[in-house]
C-alpha cells in the first residue's frame, strides 16, 4: 500500500478541499467509481500526517470496519482509542465508500453534532445510493465536492509531461499537444487509463469499467431487472452523446416503457455516467427548444460503448463530449447549457461564468466553422465575446479561435 500511496498525484480540486479542512462540517466527496476519490483521501492523509495531525483511514469495502461502524459512532471512538489516538485532540477520520453503511445519515449527523474533535472526510461512489440514505438531516452539516475524471491538464501531469501549456512557441510543441489531446479524447479521463501507456491496455481497462461499473454495479444498485435492455440503452445513449434527448425514440429502440427510460436516465445521471444539459433561456423563449441534450462525462466510455472499438479518428460528437466534460470540471455542471432555435440555429455550449454569458462552439476541424448562428446569438443577446474550440486544420490567428488546452485559461483570464 505504501508504494502506491507514494505515487499519488495532487488533483486540482484538492486546493478547494483544503480550504475547509478545519471547518466543523463533514466533507463528502461524490463521484463515479474509478475517478480517483480514494487517492484524494490518500493524498489528504499524507498531507495531514506531514502536518503532525492525527489521521485515521477506513475503507468500508472491508467488512470488519463496516460491521464496527454499523454499530454506531461509539464503536468508531472505541476503534480510535484501540489504535492509540488521543480523542481529547482533533482526529481526522477519512472514510471511503460511506454509502455501504446501513444508515450513513444518522452516523454522520451524530458524529458532527456530538463529537467536536472528530473531523470526517468521506467518499461515496454513487450519489444515487447516497441520496437514498442521506437526507435533509445533513443540511448545514456537510460540504459536498463532486469528483470527476481528470482534466486534460491533470492528465498531462499524470503522464509526466513537464512542459507548461503556454507559451507554445514551436510547431513541435503544438503537434505534441495535439497528439496528447487526441489520445485524451479517444480514451477518456479515468486516472488509471491515463497512466497506462499501451493503447491496447487502455481499451481493455475501459471495457473492464463498462462491464463492472456500468453494467454490473449500477444495474445491481438500481435493482434493474431488464438487463439486456438496460445495456442496449447504454449503447444507444453513447451513440447520441451531444444530441437532443428523444425519450420516445429511446423507448422504441430499446423496447422499454417511457417511464422506465426516464427512471434509467435518472439513475445514470445520478451515478455520473451522463448529464442531461438544459437549454439556455434568457429572452426569445418561444423560439427555443426546451429539450435537453445528452452528454457522457467520459468520452472514452461513450466512444467504446458506441463503436465497440477505439477508432483512431475523432468523431465530432466525441470531441464535443470531451469539451463539455472539460467545461464541467473547470466551471461546474450547472454553468453549462446549450442553445438551439426551432429554426435549427445552434451553439454547442453557453457558459455562465462571473455573470457573463459566453457562447462556445466546437469543431474538430477549424474549417468546418460557420459563424451565422454565433452572429445571430451575439446580436440578440448583446454579447461581444465567443470562442470556437478546434483541433485540426489551420487555426485562424484571431483570439476567438482556440485549441482545447487554451480555452479554459482564456475564459478565466478574459
Amino acid at each position: 500500500m505504501e508504494e502506491i500511496i507514494e505515487k499519488i498525484y495532487k488533483r486540482k480540486i484538492i486546493d478547494e478541499i483544503l480550504k475547509y479542512l478545519y471547518e466543523k462540517e463533514v466533507i463528502i466527496l461524490y463521484g463515479a467509481r474509478q475517478v480517483g476519490k480514494t487517492f484524494i483521501l490518500y493524498w489528504l492523509k499524507n498531507f495531514l500526517q506531514e502536518k503532525k495531525e492525527q489521521v485515521y483511514y477506513l475503507d468500508l469495502e472491508e467488512r470488519r470496519y463496516l460491521e464496527i461502524l454499523n454499530q454506531g459512532p461509539e464503536n468508531l471512538k472505541k476503534l480510535l482509542l484501540e489504535e492509540g489516538f488521543d480523542l481529547k485532540k482533533r482526529v481526522f477520520v477519512l472514510i471511503d465508500e460511506i454509502q455501504y453503511l446501513d444508515n450513513p445519515t444518522n452516523f454522520l449527523k451524530l458524529i458532527t453534532d456530538h463529537e467536536q474533535n472528530l473531523k470526517l472526510i468521506v467518499s461515496g461512489s454513487s450519489t444515487f445510493e447516497i441520496k437514498k440514505k442521506i437526507d435533509k438531516a445533513l443540511v448545514g452539516r456537510a460540504l459536498i465536492f463532486e469528483i470527476f475524471g481528470l482534466s486534460f491538464e491533470e492528465s498531462l501531469i499524470f503522464k509526466g509531461y513537464q512542459k507548461p501549456l503556454k507559451p507554445v512557441l514551436t510547431k513541435i510543441k503544438e503537434e505534441e499537444l495535439k497528439e496528447l489531446f487526441t489520445e485524451f479524447v479517444l480514451y477518456g479521463s479515468y486516472p488509471k487509463i491515463s497512466l497506462i501507456p499501451e493503447k491496447e491496455k487502455k481499451e481493455k481497462y475501459l471495457w473492464q469499467i463498462i462491464d463492472t461499473y456500468l453494467k454490473k454495479d449500477i444495474r445491481d444498485l438500481a435493482e434493474i431487472k431488464e438487463i439486456e435492455k438496460f445495456n442496449k440503452l447504454l449503447e444507444v445513449l453513447a451513440s447520441q452523446t451531444g444530441k437532443l434527448l428523444n425519450i420516445e425514440e429511446l423507448s422504441n429502440t430499446c423496447r422499454l416503457a417511457k417511464q422506465t427510460v426516464e427512471k434509467y436516465l435518472f439513475i445514470l445521471e445520478n451515478t455520473y455516467v451522463i448529464r442531461l444539459v438544459r437549454p439556455f433561456f434568457k429572452n426569445l423563449r418561444s423560439e427555443l427548444f426546451k429539450t435537453p441534450k445528452i452528454y457522457f462525462y467520459d468520452s472514452g466510455l461513450a466512444h467504446l460503448l458506441w463503436l465497440k472499438v477505439i477508432s483512431p479518428e475523432i468523431l465530432g460528437e466525441i470531441f464535443e463530449t470531451v469539451i463539455f466534460s472539460e467545461l464541467v470540471k473547470n466551471f461546474g455542471k450547472e454553468s453549462v447549457n446549450f442553445w438551439r432555435t426551432k429554426g435549427k440555429k445552434e451553439i454547442d455550449f453557453i457558459l455562465k461564468y462571473k455573470n457573463e454569458i459566453i457562447p462556445i462552439e466546437t469543431k474538430v476541424n477549424f474549417a468546418s466553422f460557420l459563424k451565422r448562428p454565433i452572429d445571430y446569438f451575439l446580436e440578440k443577446y448583446k454579447i461581444k465575446q465567443y470562442y470556437l474550440v478546434g483541433l485540426k486544420g489551420d487555426k485562424p490567428k484571431e483570439g476567438n479561435f482556440l485549441y482545447p488546452w487554451q480555452t479554459i485559461e482564456n475564459i478565466k483570464n478574459d
